[in-house]
Parts: C-alpha cells; sequence; structure tokens
C-alpha cells in the first residue's frame, strides 16, 4: 500500500483537461487543490498531478525537490483516502498545486497533505 505506481499519476492531457475544467477546487496554503469524482475505472482509486509552478521556482532542481516531498508524503498517507474511496467505489482525480514563493518544511507539507486527504476524504 506504500507505492506510488505510474497508475496513480495522472498523465493524461485529456484527463487533465477535464480535471480543470470541471474539477471543484478549495485552498489550504501553501497548496491549492482541483478535485473531481469519477466511477471506478481502474484498480486504483486515486489519481494525483502534482505541480509547482516555474513561475515561483525557476531552477528545475527547486520545482523536483518539492514535488518529491510532496509525492513522499501523499505516498505515506494515502491510505486515509484510499479506505473511504474502496468503501464507496468512487475514483477520485485531483491535482495539488504549490502556491507559494518560499519552500516549506517538509514536516509542514507532510502536516498539509493529511489534511488535504483528510478533506477530500469527506
Amino acid at each position: 500500500m506504500l507505492t506510488f505506481k505510474k497508475e496513480e499519476r495522472l498523465c493524461s492531457k485529456k484527463s487533465i483537461d477535464f480535471l480543470f475544467a470541471n474539477g471543484k477546487s478549495f485552498y489550504l496554503n501553501p497548496f491549492k487543490i482541483k478535485w473531481i469524482y469519477q466511477d471506478c475505472v481502474t484498480n486504483y482509486h486515486a489519481q494525483i498531478l502534482i505541480v509547482v509552478p516555474k513561475r515561483y521556482f525557476k531552477k528545475a532542481f527547486e520545482r523536483n525537490k518539492i514535488k518529491r516531498q510532496i509525492r513522499e508524503a501523499y505516498r505515506l498517507n494515502k491510505s486515509v483516502l484510499y479506505e473511504s474511496l474502496k468503501i464507496k467505489d468512487k475514483q477520485i482525480v485531483f491535482a495539488i498545486i504549490y502556491n507559494r514563493k518560499e519552500n516549506f518544511s517538509y514536516n509542514l507539507i507532510v502536516e498539509k497533505i493529511i489534511l488535504i486527504l483528510q478533506r477530500l476524504k469527506q
């Protein structure tokens, strides 16, 4: 359960466009979340897209570091979300967008990701 496979990543341009056109959103500092529920299509109940804008972090290594931290925090805590999605037999597609110029500590990112997953669970 503590894996993060290719099938869990949102890669399809069509799905990403649909998410940003029709998805609901909320803001939890420093993240903006776009999400939409679907009927279960794959074996994985959640697909995620992680975005760190080039506008805030010009250097790729900074963007990649933040993405790695978000991915790791999600990987370790996704079971909270998966349990409720299995019961409902739904699939969620969501994007986590990092919206700050400052780089937050890993511990703060983990706390915020847990709050995001709990909110998406409802």
